[in-house]
């Protein structure tokens, strides 16, 4: 079995039902979360998970047009990057 580990980030205006429409969003493509940190900062809610899914033929393109199409319903910005290039990016 293979195992892939994405961060997903979460940024917008807070609103009731954010976490629980991208966690089962999250659920329906068997995405576990491995650990995740969110706050709020005034009216600014921000979220970053660490995913992971154990798929050989998981269709990552499929995931991120959903949970993009979901943050997109409550007015937040969602993007899934696999592990390695988010570390490749923010290297410093």
């Amino acid at each position: 079995m293979v195992s892939s580990r994405f961060i997903i980030t979460v940024i917008g205006i807070d609103k009731v039902g954010i976490v629980a429409g991208i966690t089962r969003v999250m659920a329906d493509f068997n995405v576990n979360i491995v650990d995740i940190s969110q706050t709020i900062m005034q009216d600014l809610f921000t979220m970053i998970m660490l995913a992971e899914i154990k798929e050989e033929n998981f269709d990552l393109s499929s995931f991120q047009k959903a949970m993009a199409g979901k943050g997109h319903e409550f007015g937040v910005e969602v993007k899934v990057q696999h592990e390695d290039t988010f570390r490749f990016m923010h290297r410093i």
